[in-house]
């Protein structure tokens, strides 16, 4: 008989979590019979299933063995918006992966749909989970084109938190990259990453943010990738990241 403190989860977050597909795709699969629990077909999503004890396969194929870890770095171009499948029908950073024949990966993280730059994605959700996690999981470095010269009260207003709506929202660092006749550039690192948290903290100073790329997450860097392109990570990249 199972522990009552062993976590049971849904059958599609089940597979979901084993980094096969997404949870809606895992819905369809169920739905459609191609999912059996110790051998019986299963249609319910729902299903409840215990890591460890239920004997999970798709189309005949045991899941028990997870699969070999993938982790893909993409260039997000702006205008795509981070999800697999998109309600209001606008393109999704998927589409830079057509024609790959990548299997199921998921985003680390997200990038809203007007910004740009590393995002990553993969198969492994434990992996992912220290990639994100805001205590252990390391610095994020942005940079972020505004309609205003900054000073030095803009700067040490963002490291020292901004309330926007009783959240307190900071950088850990914000620097000046250069500025213009009218607009500047800032690198803002974050060691936590709240919705939209960046152009939150510059909305309530009364700053507009005209352009916002993610350049490096700990010691991995975008580079030269170009826009919509993505490349694997080597082991010892991953292993840098958590």
């Amino acid at each position: 008989m199972a522990n009552p403190a062993t976590p049971r989860h849904g059958l599609a977050r089940a597979l979901s979590k084993r980094g096969v597909c997404s949870r809606t795709q895992a819905a369809e699969w169920i739905r459609a019979g191609r999912v059996s629990v110790d051998g019986r077909i299963v249609r319910d999503p729902e299903f409840p299933t215990i890591a460890g004890r239920h004997r999970i396969a798709l189309d005949g194929r045991s899941l028990d063995d997870a699969p070999e870890r993938r982790v893909i770095l993409l260039n997000k171009p702006r205008g795509l918006v981070t999800t697999a499948r998109d309600e209001r029908g606008r393109d999704t950073v998927y589409r830079c992966f057509d024609g790959a024949g990548l299997p199921w990966l998921a985003p680390v993280g997200r990038l809203d749909k007007a910004s740009e730059g590393l995002l990553l994605f993969t198969n492994d959700p434990a992996w992912a989970a220290r990639v994100t996690d805001p205590e252990t999981g390391p610095d994020k470095r942005y940079h972020v084109q505004i309609d205003a010269l900054p000073d030095d009260a803009l700067l040490a207003a963002l490291n020292a938190g901004i309330d926007d709506e009783g959240e307190t929202l900071r950088a850990k660092t914000a620097t000046i990259l250069r500025t213009g006749e009218r607009t500047a550039w800032l690198e803002i690192v974050l060691d936590e990453g709240r919705n939209r948290q960046i152009r939150r903290m510059l909305s309530v100073l009364g700053i507009d943010v005209l352009r916002l790329v993610r350049v490096a997450i700990g010691p991995l860097e975008l580079g030269d990738l170009a826009k919509g392109v993505w490349r694997e990570l080597n082991s010892d990249e991953i292993g840098s990241l958590a």
